[in-house]
């Protein structure tokens, strides 16, 4: 009988990993096993306009005011600074909405086990460049804000 038990697992667990595809993995990657800083210049390549263009004025303010904060003084993916991996590993539930070369990732996970201002809902624009899905923005539904509408203060050229 267990592996009857079993069957019946994995028949409920996977409906909604088809909710998942190419463009969730771009989104997932930030996410989990560990949570990575979306403005850190190793991972440029996985962005397109018009977030890109942020993040640029970004290491402009930081090269010119290495002392104070720069743009991005959080986690965009997180909207936040703080959070519990484990928790935010066990909650992570993405969805994906795909138009030919464009695509909408929705995350919704919680910062903490414990607190309504925990949850979180991001929704990442994706372009397919290349054959490969770059992120050209990131939304928060719950504080209402566009990473890509975020004022730089560095001085402009």
């Amino acid at each position: 009988m267990k592996p009857i038990v079993l069957a019946a697992v994995f028949s409920i667990a996977l409906p909604g990993a088809a909710f998942a595809g190419p463009a969730s993995n771009a989104v997932k990657f930030f996410y989990v096993p560990a949570v990575k800083f979306e403005a850190d210049a190793k991972y440029r390549d996985r962005f397109t306009e018009p977030v890109t263009k942020l993040f640029e004025a970004n290491d402009k303010a930081q090269k010119e005011k290495p002392d104070e904060v720069s743009c991005i003084d959080f986690d965009p993916g997180l909207d936040a600074q703080d959070f519990d991996q484990k928790t935010l590993s066990k909650t992570l539930k993405l969805t994906e909405a795909v138009t030919g070369d464009t695509a909408e990732v929705t995350a919704s996970f919680n910062l903490f086990p414990e607190g309504d201002d925990s949850k979180r809902e991001m929704v990442w624009s994706l372009k397919k460049v290349d054959g490969k899905w770059k992120i050209a923005d990131i939304t928060s539904k719950t504080s209402d804000w566009k990473l890509s509408a975020l004022g730089c203060g560095a001085s402009t050229e």
